[in-house]
């Protein structure tokens, strides 16, 4: 079992990213309205297929990839609980300046990867 060779995971992580990203962003672009089929996508696509790839880049002994799929895959799962928290009664929703600051920590994940030999 010590030699089982594994696929490679990273088109998972980034096919979730990439997609959910796209149809999050076709929504907030005005094309399309905000629906269950986004909030879907974040959970399952975006959050719970890049956490497993990450899982995988750790099992290939790939830290980047770990680090950068599990932490996108959190961000999704974070931020469809930020959006539907609110509507179930669980939580306030945030006002712009919290969600503005929430986003921006997030942006800065990109920066630290881009510096990732």
């Amino acid at each position: 079992m010590g030699n089982t060779k594994l696929a490679n995971p990273a088109p998972l992580g980034l096919m979730g990213f990439g997609m959910t990203t796209i149809l999050l962003n076709l929504a907030n672009s005005g094309l399309f309205a905000f629906d269950v089929a986004i909030l879907a996508m974040g959970i399952f696509y975006g959050g719970i297929a890049q956490i497993f790839a990450g899982l995988l880049e750790f099992k290939k002994g790939n830290t980047f990839g770990l680090t950068a799929f599990t932490s996108y895959g959190a961000f999704w799962l974070t931020l469809v609980a930020i959006l539907l928290m609110p509507k179930m009664g669980l939580a306030e929703a945030p006002n712009a300046h919290f969600l503005g600051m929430y986003l921006g920590l997030w942006a800065f994940l990109p920066c630290l990867c881009s510096l990732a030999p």
